[in-house]
């Protein structure tokens, strides 16, 4: 049936067993497809029912359904017109794994991160209404999503001034890990209030049998539904806001969805529609396992194994040494904003659980708290993905560097993000962070390095940034074991080895520097690989510390090159790079440079390779640009 659906219209007139049959296909799409290309699996097998329900009572585009971080998006794409395509889902040139307006028109937002749908859906319906549209817009968020302080700044306001919003509270009691916190307890118990919901239907289906009934019957009956909500409803969120109060609802029941939907599609005035789903529905691994099955690589469909990988990966590197660390600092305390397992904080939580903190998706309490931790004399390690820590920037200049406290802040994904988009680029923070004052800011480029990092920073009286990327470690060189010192990187002389001879005599023979971050340190190093066959001597300065920087050192490291190239893992406005290209044109006139990074665009979905190629990053690319400022053409 799946394949003949092409748009929200084609599923209008169907009978519910055979939405029964098409909720088992679009299930067993996804299935196929995310085991083939990862992403995002337990939430979409979850709102499979809750979108169809949607879809038949409400008119896209006309009326507006807008996805809170839309990592859901899944079932809403595959009834859009999008089944043909969703082969290339989250590949180079596919559809996006997430909403993306230029797909459709049934995508309004290029969504991404958490928190912010009611606030469009908000803007949206107030926007049409002041053009005179029609249209319903709907909001689908979280209970995971509602964690969020942004989430309730839009409820307040939306109480205010909204007549006929609707949110969806999609209730699955997790975010990405479990939920935790205050909010997740107060909804477990709303889902235990439905008395006053079995009366209310028993009260409309009665009054939808009288005939003609009045202005002056309406208005009595809602007001009579009103103080039946006071007495049973006592306290509850979203009626003190000024919404209605619908629920808790069966979320994989698609007729009974259906028939609360077009009740509160006649409502005017904002209505919270609270529905309990299970993540991963259908697909037992998934429903035993969600939270790896929240975001996930390629896996083998018919049991649900995931690939395991030989090389450790930075984010291993880092949970191996938060571990360590926690046994011998008992003051050193782990935080993450709904991200445990992500940020491979869970093993730190499971042996060190009174001092593991997940605040729910809330980077800007998780920031601030950290600077409340440090004050106490505590050592905080915050662990956020650098896409999200770009909600937490205020908070990291006002109460982390203003303040002068030691804490420290990971982040891991930086640099090229693979297959999830232009949302999820961690290519701003080095541009974000080094204007920065009090701020430490490093990059390691292995293994070794991320350990040295780790144990640096948490001897210092700093606030320490570390940066690293989602990749597996890079094969160890023996100049990463050095033991760093403030401001300065280390030089990898010709075949990569390290040379104990004054950075001014290390490579008298090579006229080519590459200076990179430790991100990009791979494809710097395969750049330099290429250039010896060619005949083109090079080497590499690995920074370690984007700030501070010892610049005396630099230029003393840099004086006896003649072509530099900067590389960063980062977007080039505002980076090292251009940073250092200025310092070294001021100083030497007779160096020839050249400066490669993200440029000023949003970067697309692809894997990793494929985005270092768009933008120019990858080996081949840095190899041709060095060679480019010596007039030289490559061979191959």
């Amino acid at each position: 049936m799946l394949q003949n659906i092409k748009s929200p219209n084609d599923i209008k007139n169907l009978t519910y067993p055979q939405l029964a049959k098409l909720a088992k296909e679009i299930r067993s799409c996804i299935i196929e497809t995310v085991g083939k290309n990862g992403g995002h699996l337990s939430s979409n097998l979850g709102v499979v029912e809750l979108t169809l329900a949607l879809h038949r009572v409400f008119d896209s585009p006309k009326d507006a359904i807008i996805w809170d971080v839309s990592h859901q998006c899944y079932p809403h794409k595959l009834l859009t017109g999008r089944y043909e395509k969703f082969n290339t889902l989250r590949q180079k040139d596919g559809i996006s794994g997430f909403t993306k307006h230029s797909e459709s028109q049934h995508d309004f937002f290029d969504a991404g991160h958490s928190s912010t749908s009611i606030s469009s859906a908000l803007g949206l319906l107030t926007g049409r209404k002041l053009l005179q549209k029609e249209g319903k817009v709907i909001a689908i968020i979280g209970d995971g999503a509602l964690t969020g302080g942004m989430a309730f700044e839009a409820l307040s306001h939306a109480g205010q001034i909204a007549k006929n919003l609707i949110v969806i509270l999609n209730d699955n009691q997790l975010s990405i890990g479990q939920n935790t916190g205050s909010l997740s307890r107060y909804l477990s118990r709303l889902t235990m209030t439905s008395t006053y919901q079995n009366f209310r239907y028993k009260i409309d289906r009665f009054i939808d049998k009288i005939p003609f009934f009045n202005k002056s019957l309406a208005k009595f009956v809602f007001r009579f539904k009103r103080g039946l909500k006071g007495i049973l409803l006592t306290n509850n969120l979203f009626v003190d806001l000024g919404f209605e109060y619908v629920g808790p609802l069966n979320g994989h029941n698609t007729e009974d969805l259906e028939k609360v939907l077009k009740r509160v599609k006649k409502i005017e005035r904002p209505v919270v529609v609270h529905v309990l789903t299970r993540k991963g529905k259908g697909y037992s691994p998934a429903e035993n396992d969600p939270v790896t099955f929240h975001g996930i690589g390629p896996f083998c469909t018919s049991d649900g194994t995931v690939e395991k990988f030989d090389t450790l990966s930075f984010t291993e590197v880092f949970a191996k040494t938060m571990c360590n660390l926690g046994e011998k600092k008992q003051n050193l305390v782990a935080i993450t904003a709904a991200m445990a397992k992500g940020t491979g904080l869970a093993t730190f939580a499971h042996r060190f659980p009174e001092r593991f903190f997940d605040v729910g998706i809330a980077e800007q309490h998780a920031v601030t708290f950290a600077g409340g931790l440090a004050t106490a004399g505590m050592k905080p390690v915050v662990a956020i993905y650098s896409t999200f820590m770009q909600r937490g920037i205020d908070q990291l200049i006002q109460d982390i560097a203003l303040q002068k406290v030691s804490a420290i802040f990971a982040l891991d994904r930086a640099g090229a993000v693979s297959n999830d988009g232009e949302t999820h680029q961690g290519i701003f923070d080095i541009s974000l962070l080094r204007p920065v004052p009090n701020m430490t800011l490093l990059a390691p480029a292995s293994e070794k390095e991320l350990v040295l990092a780790l144990e640096w920073a948490v001897e210092q009286n700093l606030s320490v940034v570390i940066r690293y990327p989602k990749a597996s470690c890079p094969k160890e060189e023996d100049v990463f074991a050095t033991p760093l010192e403030i401001g300065r990187g280390v030089l990898i002389t010709l075949n990569q080895k390290y040379n104990e001879q004054k950075s001014s005599d290390a490579s008298k023979n090579a006229q080519t520097l590459f200076i990179c971050t430790g991100g990009i340190f791979p494809e710097v190093k395969k750049a330099t690989e290429i250039l010896n066959d060619n005949g083109i001597a090079s080497d590499i300065y690995n920074l370690r510390f984007l700030k501070p920087l010892d610049k005396n050192y630099f230029l003393e490291i840099v004086k006896n090159y003649k072509y530099i190239v900067f590389a960063e893992d980062g977007i080039r406005i505002g980076g090292i790079g251009t940073y250092l290209e200025s310092l070294l044109q001021r100083t030497y006139k007779d160096k020839k440079t050249a400066v490669c990074g993200f440029h000023d665009s949003f970067i697309s979905q692809g894997k990793r390779a494929d985005i270092l190629e768009e933008v120019h990053l990858s080996p081949m690319h840095l190899a041709k640009k060095a060679a480019l400022l010596q007039g030289v053409t490559l061979k191959n």
